[in-house]
């Protein structure tokens, strides 16, 4: 979508009901959503006596973490092309 207009929509994450507001579509937005849902039920699963605040940090955290990792392949393959160059 990303055409400057604004989607609202209403997502649930782990048992909670968030209305989040973006550019994006509502497909997109409960797409992300549900990977949010999808890595905290998977924290928990590993660590089930977390308190949700704590929960959601290491939700965060690991999140971070994936993006930091594909952005940093991403920069990989963008100098690796440069070279070819």
């Amino acid at each position: 979508m990303s055409d400057g207009k604004k989607t609202k929509t209403t997502v649930d994450i782990y048992g909670q009901h968030f209305t989040i507001v973006g550019e994006e579509s509502r497909a997109h937005m409960r797409y992300v959503a549900g990977i949010v849902d999808d890595k905290m039920r998977e924290i928990n699963e590993k660590n089930p006596y977390l308190d949700i605040n704590k929960l959601a940090v290491l939700t965060a955290v690991n999140v971070v973490h994936d993006y930091v990792k594909l952005q940093e392949k991403c920069e990989k393959l963008e100098r690796q092309l440069k070279e070819k160059d």
